[in-house]
């Protein structure tokens, strides 16, 4: 009993001891390191600038691929199928690499390139802005595959560019789990 009293004080207490000795930053090293830094942004910044012309560089700053993924199911457990929603809400055209279905149990995932649906093939796909995409995806079909893949609790889905940029991934719970993960 004593010496666990003894260790429990000794830990409250080095706390103390130990921020005696500690030395902090002086402010006007602080403040040349920090100054150093902006001067090299600016410099990078200016030496990448085209001064040729600079119409083509404010498009490309504000061009955008923004891509909003939406992932629904026909039941609250056990769906028998996903519904994948691709929308398009940037400024900008993309092109839509395979979707990846992904069966994910907390040790485990598997891994399926999605190629189309009802034996039609239309990926890789263009998607102009502001216009929307939608996907249903047969749950049964992976099942029939693999058994084991009704014991995985959560299916994601991400979608990615034809440069291999991900643009956005969403992910539903197949069955109840006890932890989410």
């Amino acid at each position: 009993m004593r010496k666990v009293f003894i260790s429990i004080i000794f830990l409250l207490t080095s706390q103390f001891i130990f921020a005696q000795n500690e030395i902090g930053p002086e402010g006007h090293k602080l403040f040349w390191v920090f100054g150093i830094a902006f001067v090299l942004g600016v410099f990078i910044l200016y030496a990448s600038w085209d001064k040729g012309n600079k119409t083509n560089i404010k498009k490309k700053l504000f061009q955008r691929k923004m891509v909003k993924v939406e992932l629904g199911k026909d039941k609250l457990y056990y769906p028998g199928s996903l519904e994948l929603k691709v929308k398009n809400r940037g400024n900008k055209d993309v092109d839509l690499d395979h979707p990846l279905l992904v069966f994910d149990n907390f040790w485990f995932q598997r891994k399926f390139r999605l190629k189309g649906m009802g034996n039609h093939l239309f990926y890789p796909l263009y998607l102009e802005k502001k216009k929307t995409h939608t996907l249903q995806i047969d749950l049964t079909r992976f099942y029939s595959h693999d058994k084991s893949l009704k014991k995985f609790p959560k299916a994601k889905v991400a979608v990615f560019d034809v440069n291999g940029k991900r643009l956005g991934s969403k992910s539903v719970y197949l069955r109840k789990t006890l932890f989410k993960f």
